[in-house]
């Protein structure tokens, strides 16, 4: 298999990461030991998928006779350091032109691919020419508004927004000022390392002085006026004011008996250091410099458990502003009295808390560097779209300018298609996946933690189909899998489907036989004359209250509807028991691939008449790339427009989750029935894949009803309207329509690929007709028998 055009192919240790092989090149204004913030906190993690530069402004020394770089290698992190230095007293007009060639140096040793990462658009002019993948522009304060900023600042901002693929803002109202400006742009707000702060509420004894502080850069954001209000307006108070003083003259700040400046602290000083206050402030000035900032500190604040008293700073009233911890005032005796109820607030127990914990409980860099990390690699995928067809291993010339077959999908059903196609038809294949990655739903990958997991919730393979089994084991070995689910009813996990050990826990009796629990169903059974939905299936079979407990709430939540308006299939395939068989499926063969999805979908695809190309539209592809004949596995409702208007479709959420504890569940999956709990199950992955691992990772799942298309609705009105694209689909002989988007129907894993074999079966066979047909036709007359 040849991938395009994106070469980076090869599975990873996650998915939503910068390939290994790149190299990240961050361009920072600020140095990496000054104050820890938001560069440090993302490149940090970055750094632990692959290699990050952290290139700094220049140092200029006396005595230096040759530019040199001095390199670092920071012995926490792996951040590769570098500051270029410079002779004190040289030309500034040819500097850029000495970092340039400094830079280029150093690059000879860097094989790359390269992405480059902005943080001031003033390092662009020497840097530009550095081919990268992706230029990301992480513009976290608006720097021309800042005290000192050079007039050529804002023209190489706008040159810089040009060359972007990606653009990051550190708040809302950054965003908002710059949305126009760039067509992918996303906001990012400050964001928290929780867990590193939460230790300031460990320990100590309160002061019976009131101490208030601040930890951060002190500059002319700072309303030094204010902080000289508060302090004689409150003598009797401790005010600490911890950090560096920049751009504005040590001599400007307030001095008072009760106002304190003990420098600089490091990031992991700081919980100690807020341990002994009582509150926080934030006594920013509002003015040019501070019009767009999205403090860090109010997220670090509260997660060490001290109330904050802020200046109204934007983007502080947006997010904080109805927490009953953040008190927001105007300068002067206002910014006072919020001071005194905030000391009130902290000396009052901590009840409080609970809300900000639970603002804070979505809050994490850990996130925003995941959420940053997708779009990057969704960029580089996107952005490699026309470029030549491209090898995992190498540049190929061989590639074909025109393919018999294109494919769009690369899950189950355009795999199976294009592996037959390929390996069997003889055919030129490309395969183009929307997605950063092959497997489609399937899709499965290891996480920070190690564990392998289903990125689209769980997959367990179940088939009574011998061809179905033989075939997929051409691609994996096989981990022998029996799948059971519980589910949490009346406060116990009880066996689902419903069985005779599900009926004597629930009902606390004991039932022996087969028989007695086939009679107690049956007594509990209520006669339907007519079964037409999915209420009338259950209800008919198990009674009632079974119904309510097991099936209403969990079916409502899947499908945004009750049983009694979803068609009879729905809950028909699950089945009621009245022996003691606990397992989820009973099929002839159950199992789960040894090495994952993504492995046996890898296998599958390698081969030499096979090209992907993944995270770009199949739309962008089908012109640029001719082809004969398209099989699509995508919604046929797109395919055709939206012609007669969208198929219903219920979508999923997942919440991953990693624990410190090596399991966290008996069972793969427990069901939540109940609708007091908004999600329908959570999934336990190493129950799946057998794995052995010190931690554990789970997904909570939530149905929705916008997102990808998971489900289609089986109500008659929707298979209606499928049948009039149905109709579309059947007048159109160069396409192929595959899997359960394409043909509007719910099927399991071993289905779709039966269905594609089949498709595949069809397509061959009429391919030898119509050879057969043209050889016919374009055969010599026979010629008249000699007499």
């Amino acid at each position: 298999m040849a991938q395009l055009p994106n070469p980076y192919f090869l599975r990873s240790s996650g998915s939503e990461k910068i390939n290994p092989e790149h190299t990240l090149i961050c361009f920072s204004h600020l140095r990496w030991n000054f104050v820890f913030q938001r560069p440090q906190h993302l490149m940090l993690r970055f750094a632990r998928e692959g290699r990050v530069i952290f290139w700094e402004e220049p140092v200029r020394l006396e005595d230096l006779e040759t530019p040199n770089l001095r390199v670092e290698a920071c012995p926490i992190t792996g951040v590769t350091v570098i500051t270029p230095q410079l002779a004190a007293g040289s030309d500034p007009a040819g500097e850029c032109d000495t970092i340039r060639q400094l830079l280029d140096l150093y690059l000879l040793g860097e094989p790359g691919p390269f992405v480059r990462w902005y943080y001031t658009p003033m390092m662009l002019p020497f840097s530009e020419h550095i081919p990268a993948d992706c230029i990301v522009y992480d513009c976290m304060d608006e720097l021309a508004n800042f005290k000192g900023a050079p007039p050529e600042l804002l023209p190489r901002e706008q040159r810089l927004l040009s060359q972007a693929d990606l653009v990051f803002t550190g708040g809302y109202s950054l965003y908002e000022a710059k949305k126009d400006r760039h067509p992918h742009i996303y906001p990012f707000p400050s964001s928290v390392d929780a867990e590193h702060f939460s230790r300031a509420r460990q320990g100590g004894v309160p002061s019976s002085t009131p101490r208030f502080g601040f930890y951060g850069v002190i500059d002319e954001r700072m309303d030094l006026e204010l902080l000289a209000t508060l302090a004689d307006a409150r003598p009797e108070w401790d005010v600490e004011i911890v950090g560096p003083v920049v751009k504005i003259s040590d001599a400007d700040l307030p001095r008072r008996a009760n106002l304190h400046y003990p420098g600089g602290k490091s990031y992991d000083e700081l919980p100690d250091c807020i341990r002994s206050w009582d509150v926080a402030l934030m006594p920013f000035a509002i003015n040019e410099a501070t019009r767009f900032i999205s403090p860090t500190k109010t997220p670090e604040y509260l997660s060490a458990g001290k109330p904050v008293v802020s200046t109204p700073i934007t983007d502080v009233v947006r997010h904080y502003g109805e927490i009953d911890a953040v008190f927001i005032a105007e300068r002067g005796e206002a910014f006072v009295a919020a001071c005194d109820r905030a000391l009130a607030l902290a000396r009052s127990g901590g009840d409080w808390l609970k809300q900000a914990d639970a603002l804070l409980a979505d809050m994490s860099w850990d996130k925003s560097f995941q959420q940053m990390n997708t779009l990057i690699r969704q960029s580089i995928a996107k952005s490699l779209h026309a470029h030549p067809v491209v090898s995992p291993v190498a540049l190929r010339s061989d590639r074909p300018q025109h393919y018999d077959v294109m494919v769009v999908g690369a899950g189950f059903a355009g795999a199976v298609m294009a592996e037959r196609l390929a390996a069997d038809g003889g055919k030129k294949v490309l395969v183009v996946d929307r997605r950063p990655h092959v497997a489609g739903n399937a899709y499965d990958r290891l996480n920070e933690a190690g564990v392998l997991i289903h990125q689209y919730g769980p997959h367990i393979f179940h088939t009574n189909s011998q061809e179905i089994f033989d075939y997929l084991s051409r691609f994996t070995k096989w981990r022998p899998y029996e799948h059971r689910v519980l589910a949490a009813v009346d406060d116990m996990l009880l066996p689902i489907p419903i069985n005779r050990t599900t009926i004597n826990r629930l009902y606390n009796l004991n039932l022996q036989t087969e028989e007695e629990a086939a009679i107690f169903l049956a007594a509990q059974a209520e006669p339907v004359s007519v079964i037409r939905s999915s209420e009338d299936v259950v209800i008919s079979a198990v009674g009632r209250e079974l119904y309510e407990k097991f099936f209403q709430g969990y079916t409502r939540k899947q499908w945004g509807l009750d049983p009694s308006e979803l068609d009879k299939a729905v809950t028909a395939r699950v089945p009621t028991r009245t022996n003691v068989d606990d397992r989820y499926f009973t099929d002839a063969f159950q199992a789960m691939p040894l090495e994952g999805y993504t492995k046996m979908f890898e296998r599958m695809l390698d081969h030499p008449n096979i090209d992907v190309m993944l995270g770009v539209d199949y739309c962008e592809a089908r012109d640029a790339y001719p082809h004969d004949h398209l099989v699509f596995t995508g919604p046929i409702d797109e395919y055709f427009g939206y012609r007669f208007g969208k198929l219903p479709y219920r979508s999923l959420r997942f919440q991953h989750e990693t624990l410190p504890q090596e399991q966290f569940q008996p069972v793969a999956v427990v069901n939540y029935p109940s609708p007091d709990v908004p999600h329908t199950r959570i999934t336990e992955y190493k129950h799946l894949t057998g794995q052995q691992a010190p931690a554990t990772s789970i997904t909570y799942e939530y149905p929705a009803s916008e997102g990808d298309p998971y489900y289609p609705i089986p109500r008659p009105e929707n298979q209606a309207l499928f049948k009039r694209y149905e109709a579309l689909a059947l007048a159109q002989p160069d396409v192929s329509f595959v899997g359960r988007l394409a043909t509007y129907r719910y099927y399991n894993m071993d289905q779709v690929v039966g269905q594609a074999l089949a498709t595949y079966r069809r397509m061959a066979k009429k391919a030898v007709v119509e050879n057969r047909r043209s050889t016919v036709l374009n055969s010599p007359p026979l010629s008249p028998p000699a007499t």
